[in-house]
């Protein structure tokens, strides 16, 4: 899955700087709404709010805009919205099977709206259950490299915490782990002084499709399809990539 790990990496990072860093913004911010809403206001005694505020301050998310998602989503100010996860299922070109996580406020909106996506874009909407036995619920940490660093280093932090495995995508490891091992993994981290770029729990396909040049480019292009919907916060996919694939993509 290293280049599925890979694009997704880098797809983050770009996403911070170009047209799309308002989408990316309203995001995080409804994560944290969400978080906070479910598990009260206190990142300290909330780890899934604190990881929000997190990634939200990591991707340059105004600590204002952080403060107010924390404010309404815990009561203690008014205008939070009746947020609702969804989940849609569909195959896209070349057999891949995409999960779609949206959070929303109208479940008609995005409804229509992965519908259409998917469909203008050769995919295929699919019965509940169909493509989600393809993946496996997973906590995913993203530790940037520094000099000297090795994926040896980093297993030895986090193995006792419960970390299944650690693949190097380049620029960054990627510590694989059970979704209820998470916080401990990436506390793990941060007691070994090491920083991390995010700390989430995402669907990992349990096999996957290797697509070419031309399946890659379709994938992609039903994928940004999806995630310009204000609705849908995550999209999964089984795809697996090459590094020339990829190279030729960007």
């Amino acid at each position: 899955m290293s280049g599925h790990s890979k694009w997704a990496t880098t797809k983050h990072k770009k996403a911070a700087i170009d047209a799309k860093r308002g989408k990316l913004f309203a995001r995080l911010v409804k994560n944290i709404e969400v978080a906070a809403r479910t598990g009260g206001g206190d990142p300290d005694g909330n780890p899934t709010l604190y990881d929000a505020i997190q990634k939200a301050r990591k991707n340059s998310v105004p600590l204002d805009n952080i403060e107010r998602a924390v404010k309404r989503g815990s009561g203690a100010e008014a205008g939070g919205a009746d947020w609702q996860t969804i989940m849609y299922e569909g195959y896209g070109p070349n057999g891949v099977a995409v999960l779609i996580e949206c959070l929303t406020d109208n479940r008609n909106r995005a409804a229509t709206e992965v519908r259409v996506a998917m469909t203008r874009n050769g995919g295929s909407m699919a019965d509940p259950g169909s493509v989600s036995y393809l993946f496996n619920r997973k906590g995913v940490v993203i530790v940037p490299k520094t000099e000297g660093m090795s994926e040896d280093d980093v297993l030895m932090v986090v193995l006792d915490a419960g970390a299944e495995e650690v693949n190097d995508l380049g620029e960054a490891f990627e510590i694989i782990c059970e979704a209820g091992d998470l916080i401990p993994v990436r506390k793990a981290i941060q007691e070994g002084d090491m920083d991390y770029e995010s700390a989430d729990t995402n669907f990992l396909p349990s096999v996957s499709v290797e697509l070419d040049e031309d399946g890659a480019r379709k994938v992609f292009r039903l994928i940004e399809a999806l995630e310009d919907s204000d609705d849908v916060q995550n999209v999964f996919a089984n795809f697996d990539v090459s590094d020339e694939v990829l190279a030729a993509i960007d």
